[in-house]
């Protein structure tokens, strides 16, 4: 195998590894948040209005996050800076 194939190895194979690690955390808000506000309304049934509408922007706010590092994982798969110093 040649080096260029060892880097598109090495990317797919760091970009896996990325993903995975760059979806749980914001996983574990989303339920986190959720349950908070499932909590809240429980107590608090009046207040549903407000808390679902502070929820929705919450939920919308850590999903970017999770798209941010989808797009890096994507730029390193399809458009990888290190095969510029391979390729002749």
């Amino acid at each position: 195998m040649n080096a260029m194939t060892w880097i598109v190895l090495g990317s797919t194979v760091a970009a896996v590894i990325g993903i995975a690690i760059g979806v749980i955390g914001p996983a574990l808000a989303m339920g986190r948040a959720i349950s908070s506000s499932l909590e809240a309304m429980a107590r608090q049934p009046e207040s549903e209005r407000p808390l679902m509408r502070t929820l929705f922007i919450g939920l919308a706010m850590i999903e970017s996050l999770a798209i941010y590092c989808l797009v890096i994982i994507l730029i390193v798969l399809f458009k990888n800076p290190l095969l510029t110093y391979i390729l002749p």
